[in-house]
């Protein structure tokens, strides 16, 4: 029994397509036969495009201000942790002071 063989597209080929697609110079059967791609499937990919752009640009900025978050945690950890290290230092050079 012969199995059939599904093709993967990469993103940036989808992409590709999906943008020609929404450009509108060509229609959607016209891009269709070029890719030897099922016309179903461009429409697919560019109702995709459309419904993930936004999040694409705002990815981003998110990814950026989690990684300012992340710093700073790291710095305010780093200050407690030298604050306690001092406070120690602090209370065991009083100690041998006295001696």
């Amino acid at each position: 029994m012969e199995r059939s063989i599904r093709k993967r597209y990469d993103g940036t080929f989808k992409a590709k397509v999906a943008l020609e697609a929404i450009k509108g110079q060509k229609t959607i059967s016209q891009i269709a036969s070029e890719y030897s791609i099922h016309p179903n499937q461009i429409v697919q990919w560019k109702k995709q495009l459309f419904e993930e752009a936004p999040q694409i640009f705002s990815r981003k900025r998110n990814q950026a201000e989690k990684t300012i978050e992340e710093k700073e945690a790291e710095l305010y950890r780093q200050i407690g942790q030298l604050k306690v290290e001092l406070d120690w230092v602090k209370k065991k050079s009083g100690l041998f002071g006295d001696r």
